[in-house]
């Protein structure tokens, strides 16, 4: 039987307490790489490497079905403009371009999503705000002046 040197027992059991934090951490809620890198970046480069590769593989780590169900959580409980939901979905240090394939490959959805929203925040503001005050609301907030057009021909 082979034994291991003190150093390779150390190095393991190190490698070890790292990937039982950072489970407890990915597990409590779904994290972004960026995430995980960013709350481990004291940690050697090489073992949080190691570490974040392990968890990917193991699909723990996946920035594409993160974005998924971002976007749903987002549709299910707030009216966000697209552009809204793509910047906050960056804020967890998403890659853009991943974003921005899901919303081109989602078109249809997102657009109906964005127009419905439109529509609830129009509603929300209908009493206290002009036509004109709501639809700069709107454009500030990020929603494409197609679904502000659409969600207010909807509501006549």
């Amino acid at each position: 039987m082979e034994y291991m040197s003190k150093e390779k027992f150390e190095e393991a059991e190190r490698i070890d307490k790292l990937k039982n934090k950072m489970l407890k951490y990915i597990m409590y809620k779904k994290r972004t790489e960026a995430e995980v890198r960013q709350k481990f970046s004291d940690e050697d480069e090489n073992l949080l490497e190691d570490s974040i590769q392990y968890f990917k593989e193991l699909n723990y780590i996946n920035d594409e079905e993160y974005i998924i169900r971002a976007i749903n959580e987002f549709m299910a409980l707030k009216n966000l403009s697209i552009k809204e939901i793509v910047y906050k979905i960056c804020q967890k240090g998403v890659n853009k371009n991943l974003i921005e394939d899901y919303v081109c490959k989602n078109k249809d959805i997102m657009l109906e999503y964005e127009i419905a929203s439109a529509k609830a925040l129009i509603l929300k503001k209908q009493k206290a705000l002009e036509e004109q005050e709501i639809k700069n609301f709107l454009y500030k907030k990020g929603y494409m002046s197609d679904s502000i057009n659409i969600a207010f021909e909807n509501m006549k």
